[in-house]
């Protein structure tokens, strides 16, 4: 497994979690394989956002004496009223949910506000007394940090801004980034993909992103395959569907994602997935997809790495993600995207200008000016 930095938190996880959702209903032994096959392949982050008492307790179980071996998210919020899942802003309710799912695990490491899609659910969080819940929560050290799901980048963004967060659980996958923001993408779950409405990557999505890593708050994932669709012959958006490993790729390049949570039902389903670890640039790359909207990409980079190999050894898709990171706000450039740009072994600065980047990049990205950009911003 290879782990990354979850935001400025000081904790790591495995880039592929588990997303527990598909669990719901199973009977124990299953759960308990999946959950210990799981951990035995070094996935240490779990989304619980399922309210029912039975799933919980079932993870809690198989977890066992192995509880401190992973991260979990609950969600403040979720609620099973009338046993179909719902969403509740009304705290005595919200309250009884969450201290039963704290009683389960005995902590949650992430408190989520859960499912912030709106102005209106923004208000009812922050001004009805969920938010300031959570900081309780958080000061008695019964959740370690507090997060929040969402799937509307214009919300997500606004939460963000509150600085009261360190992760965000967001729907991120190609087919849902080549949407504009103020399409609702997750119709297309259920009313399938309108492709006429693909705009090129939308930019309020990716500037959400770079807000992200701009403030520390790191991305774990859900909708990595749109809910199956993306792989499907007969649902996906393009010519022919997406691996398994292109969809996790993509989601994993974009800013501030540490995680992609896959929502595995079986110990096999747990392996298979965890295949994407050993595929090769060949198997990861999701740049043919794009190339079917290739008029849309033209000069932007969406950190691919068909640049590559530089003569000089610059790594050219990260110095083009902490350039983009730094252009959100100029004067402020975080000290973390300093400290990761002065990290890499080699820099702009090194670039000698040979073009052999620019010959091999698919979307005409100017990659000599951008180096010598980020020499200019980072002073290296």
């Amino acid at each position: 497994m290879e782990y990354r930095a979850i935001g400025k938190t000081g904790k790591k996880a495995g880039i592929i979690g588990l997303g527990c959702e598909h669990l719901d209903g199973k009977p124990y032994e299953q759960v308990k394989d999946t959950i210990q096959t799981a951990l035995d392949r070094g996935i240490n982050y779990l989304d619980v956002f399922m309210p029912g008492r039975e799933i919980r307790e079932h993870i809690a179980r198989a977890l066992g004496n192995r509880r401190g071996d992973v991260m979990i998210q609950g969600h403040i919020g979720s609620t099973d009223i009338n046993q179909q899942y719902d969403i509740s802003r009304d705290m005595p309710t919200v309250k009884r949910y969450f201290e039963h799912c704290l009683h389960t695990f005995g902590y949650i490491d992430f408190g989520m506000l859960f499912f912030i899609d709106t102005p209106e659910e923004f208000d009812k969080v922050f001004h009805g007394g969920l938010a300031d819940y959570a900081q309780r929560l958080k000061q008695q050290g019964d959740i370690r940090h507090i997060g929040f799901s969402s799937h509307s980048p214009e919300t997500a963004a606004q939460v963000v801004k509150t600085g009261i967060v360190d992760i965000m659980m967001f729907s991120i996958n190609l087919g849902f980034d080549l949407y504009p923001a103020e399409f609702d993408a997750l119709n297309t779950l259920e009313d399938g993909w309108h492709t006429d409405e693909f705009k090129g990557l939308d930019s309020e999505r990716a500037a959400l992103y770079r807000l992200c890593e701009q403030k520390g708050v790191g991305i774990s994932v859900m909708k990595t395959l749109g809910a199956g669709k993306l792989i499907s012959p007969e649902h996906t958006p393009f010519s022919k569907p997406m691996t398994v490993s292109q969809c996790i790729h993509y989601a994993l390049t974009r800013p501030a994602v540490f995680s992609s949570l896959l929502g595995c039902q079986t110990g096999e389903e747990v392996r298979a997935a965890m295949a994407y670890l050993n595929a090769g640039e060949q198997e990861r790359d999701y740049t043919p997809f794009l190339n079917e909207l290739q008029h849309d990409f033209t000069g932007h980079c969406v950190y691919c790495n068909h640049c590559l190999p530089c003569p000089e050894g610059i790594n050219i898709a990260m110095v083009n993600k902490y350039l983009d990171i730094a252009k959100v706000d100029l004067e402020h450039v975080p000290p973390s995207i300093q400290s990761h740009y002065d990290s890499l072994t080699s820099h702009g600065g090194d670039c000698i200008g040979c073009g052999s980047c620019e010959k091999r990049c698919p979307f005409g990205v100017p990659v000599i000016e951008n180096m010598k950009e980020s020499r200019k911003i980072f002073g290296v």
